[in-house]
């Protein structure tokens, strides 16, 4: 500022700066006078954004076995039914969640196998209902197969001969179901993290959970090698189908897995793998008997709540089961020194998702006591299947997980 007035007032810009920049206390400074302004009260938070589910990390991420829990629920509740609406529902369910949750790790990629395998057990399923006919009497024959003479000690045992309309919905029923109980474990494999599922398995069951690891982890890592070895051959403008390239993809995919099995042997004896401390005679006996008969009656529980009739006695036998198995297992972990780092936590959106999967299960194994004929759609005679309305309703539970499990790093940051 030039001028006669800048001369008067030597320092006038400089002391309207200060004054207007000084900060005391909660207050601001400006000319003689000052302004308070007092502190903000924090923004409300909608009811929505507090139960919206958090980032997926190590200290949120969710419990592996909720997701077997709820999946194994999916399957027995497909166990209860042949009707195709309904297993068709439960199809759409599990692939709803697993494309809402999964991640990009390699055993996420293996529902697509799953898929394809329960479309080849329908087709596997049709064909021999064609080939060795089926018991269930039609009357809209479809076309006839050239049949082929049996030797006397195979009567009741036909090859070929007249296939019907009724015999071909009831092999797709019941192929479908399989294939849903087939899908319904590709979800779980899809979602579930086989490291974190062996960090959680107990102490008694650690050195099978490390096999059963390693298997559920081999097949993953193969398809993403074969993946990336026809990418690569791809971009180098070489073949990917045929023979010749069948065969030059191989050698490095089975050397590949070699080589992560001779790291995976490593580390374990590194890590002090399979050693045990001492247990007397009559604890390991005991142990025994409790993990065997509490296995047997799980078996036989299941078994009850699986067949038509025996749901009765299914719920008791596998709960005193379960109850012997877990005595034995508490017990049989005596003899294993290793220690957990940062055990995974069972909290409030696992025991949601696991409970979802359970409710499933525990209504449609109701409808099918209330209303069997509504899950099992006849087929002599020959009529289109009707979809329940509550059983369907019940089915929608399972959908819980995609809005209660945590969120993928990568959709979170879409």
């Amino acid at each position: 500022m030039t001028g006669p007035g800048a001369a008067a007032h030597p320092g006038n810009d400089a002391e309207r700066t200060t004054r207007a920049t000084r900060t005391t206390g909660t207050g601001t400074a400006t000319g003689t006078g000052t302004r308070r302004t007092w502190p903000q009260a924090p923004a409300h938070r909608p009811t929505y954004e507090k139960w919206r589910p958090p980032q997926a990390g190590r200290a949120t991420a969710l419990h592996a076995g909720a997701w077997w829990l709820w999946a194994l629920g999916l399957a027995t509740a497909a166990s209860r039914t042949t009707n195709p609406l309904l297993l068709g529902l439960l199809v759409g369910v599990a692939g709803y969640v697993v494309a809402a949750r999964r991640t990009d790790a390699p055993w996420a990629r293996s529902y697509g196998a799953f898929l394809k395998l329960g479309l080849f057990v329908i087709g596997l399923r049709l064909l021999f209902s064609m080939l060795l006919g089926s018991p269930v009497p039609g009357s809209h024959p479809l076309f006839t197969l050239p049949e082929v003479p049996l030797p006397a000690w195979a009567q009741g045992i036909r090859f070929g001969g007249r296939v019907t309309a009724e015999q071909l919905v009831f092999a797709f029923y019941d192929g479908l179901k399989l294939a849903t109980l087939l899908v319904c474990v590709g979800a779980a494999n899809a979602l579930a993290n086989p490291a974190r599922l062996l960090k959680s398995l107990p102490a008694a069951l650690y050195e099978a959970g490390v096999a059963v690891v390693v298997a559920m982890t081999f097949a993953p890592n193969m398809v993403a090698d074969v993946v990336r070895l026809r990418t690569a051959r791809r971009l180098r403008g070489r073949p990917t189908g045929g023979v010749k390239a069948i065969l030059q993809i191989g050698l490095p995919v089975l050397e590949g897995a070699l080589e992560r099995s001779v790291a995976i042997a490593a580390s374990m004896d590194a890590r002090g793998y399979g050693r045990t401390a001492e247990v007397p005679p009559a604890v390991r006996h005991t142990t025994n008997a409790l993990t065997l008969g509490g296995l047997i009656g799980m078996c036989a529980g299941t078994y009850g709540l699986l067949a038509a009739q025996g749901a009765a006695y299914g719920l008791p036998v596998l709960g005193v089961g379960a109850a012997l198995a877990v005595a034995g297992l508490r017990l049989g972990g005596r003899r294993s020194v290793r220690t957990r780092y940062r055990p995974d936590r069972w909290g409030p959106r696992a025991w949601l998702v696991a409970g979802s999967g359970a409710a499933v299960a525990a209504l449609l194994i109701h409808a099918g006591s209330v209303d069997p004929a509504a899950l099992h759609p006849g087929v002599v005679p020959l009529a289109a299947p009707t979809l329940p309305l509550w059983p369907a309703a019940a089915i929608l539970i399972g959908l819980l997980p995609a809005f209660v499990a945590p969120v993928p790093p990568k959709e979170a940051s879409q």
